[in-house]
């Protein structure tokens, strides 16, 4: 695809010029330093004269990938708009919605590899877990960071404030968790506006995401969440409960145990969009057109997401505006308002829970915690401790929490408990 400068189509050639006895007519035209050079060659059938297609043969300003991708994403998104929705459209409306998506994937891709060579937004993962602050310009993000871990971040009271990630780690009830200040976000982020798209992808590395607000902008969360939305992230949400098991031949067979009221074809047309050639695709549930994108995308990630109202000391509770459900929660962080139920709201969404390690020469007791997520079994604590030290363990014994009687043995396979103690054999 090329953008031609400087430059109107030419008039096009009269009939006495097309039926010159030349094969073809050159015309050299040159307008604002640009020398075009057209080939015309007219033919004649049945007394009337074809003009064929018109070569431009010129020197061309190429667009960048992501230009040209984003005008495919207009040109799809306006089509999906003019085409109303119906069951003779939904097959195309379906391709049309695949199609998309799969240029958003390749955006969300350029993004992540655009990020890790910005100064300040390649940030290792470290401790047992990583939160993401994410918020507007001036809401207490590093303020919070502050006072959840030994952090030191830039406070002022002007926007902006914080330019890059900012690092933190808390440590609760034997868990480290990494805590991330990432710079304000602002309308227009997943586009790229106030690099946007650098701080989503250090969002999409997270384990759990915190979008902070204040008082004064309590209703910019639905704005931020669209943002995690068009940039692959589905916050507080499950996967599809759909499996799909690639073939080598045989093309797709679909089974379904809900009543679906998308098409067969349309489910099919969407897979073979998104690249599925050969399967066996199982579903679960009902499924609506974004549903059954996201099961056969590669870039959705299922993030947990809390979502808090800073700077409550500015407001009395009479004025205190009702949560929009149970999941926010109201603190301040300068103040130390709500900050202990907010450390516990972080355990909990990230769904973990601690055993104990218990030595060979050693009773039982809880002086060596280790972090696990709930439902994760004993072949996972032992992963996490070492691939040496787990080469020659076959099974466990185990005290407290889960077991019948003390030392019990029991399989690898074992589902851990939380205060479980635990000595590999």
């Amino acid at each position: 695809m090329v953008r031609l400068e400087g430059f109107e189509p030419p008039t096009p050639p009269s009939e006495a010029e097309c039926s010159s006895p030349l094969s073809y007519r050159r015309i050299i035209f040159k307008q604002s330093a640009l020398t075009v050079v057209i080939s015309i060659s007219p033919r004649r059938r049945k007394s009337r004269v074809i003009i064929p297609k018109i070569r431009y043969n010129f020197s061309m300003v190429k667009l960048p990938k992501e230009e040209v991708a984003k005008m495919r994403i207009k040109r799809i998104e306006k089509e999906i708009r003019d085409t109303p929705y119906h069951k003779a459209t939904e097959h195309h409306i379906g391709r049309l919605r695949a199609s998309l998506s799969k240029l958003k994937e390749k955006e969300i891709e350029t993004a992540k590899k655009g990020s890790g060579g910005r100064e300040g937004y390649a940030v290792k993962k470290q401790g047992d877990a990583t939160v993401v602050l994410i918020g507007p310009p001036s809401v207490g993000k590093s303020t919070l960071l502050n006072r959840l871990t030994n952090a030191k971040s830039k406070i002022a009271p002007y926007e902006f404030t914080t330019v890059s990630v900012i690092p933190g780690m808390m440590q609760y009830k034997g868990a480290k968790i990494q805590i991330l200040d990432v710079p304000g976000l602002i309308e227009g982020a997943e586009e790229g506006k106030g690099r946007g798209r650098e701080i989503l992808s250090v969002a999409r590395a997270a384990d759990l995401l915190i979008i902070l607000c204040d008082v004064k902008n309590k209703n910019i969360f639905n704005s931020i969440t669209s943002s995690l939305e068009k940039s692959g992230i589905r916050p507080n949400k499950e996967p599809p409960d759909v499996t799909l098991e690639k073939k080598v031949r045989g093309g797709i067979i679909i089974h379904s145990n809900v009543k679906q009221e998308l098409g067969k074809q349309t489910i099919i047309n969407v897979a073979k969009e998104l690249g599925i050639k050969n399967a066996e695709i199982n579903i679960r549930e009902k499924l609506t057109m974004d549903r059954l994108i996201d099961a056969f995308s590669k870039s959705r990630l299922y993030i947990p997401v809390i979502f808090l109202i800073n700077k409550v000391d500015l407001t009395t509770d009479s004025k205190r505006p009702p949560p929009q459900d149970a999941k926010q929660l109201f603190i301040s962080a300068e103040k130390d308002i709500n900050i202990d139920k907010l450390r516990e709201l972080i355990w909990n969404k990230l769904n973990f829970l601690r055993c104990y390690l218990v030595r060979p020469a050693e009773k039982p007791n809880l002086n060596h915690p280790i972090i696990i997520k709930k439902g994760e079994t004993l072949e996972v604590v032992l992963k996490k401790i070492g691939e040496e030290f787990s080469e020659d363990k076959k099974k466990a014994k185990i005290w407290g929490t889960g077991a019948k009687y003390p030392s019990q043995e029991i399989s690898l396979k074992t589902e851990a408990k939380e205060g479980m103690q635990i000595r590999f054999v």
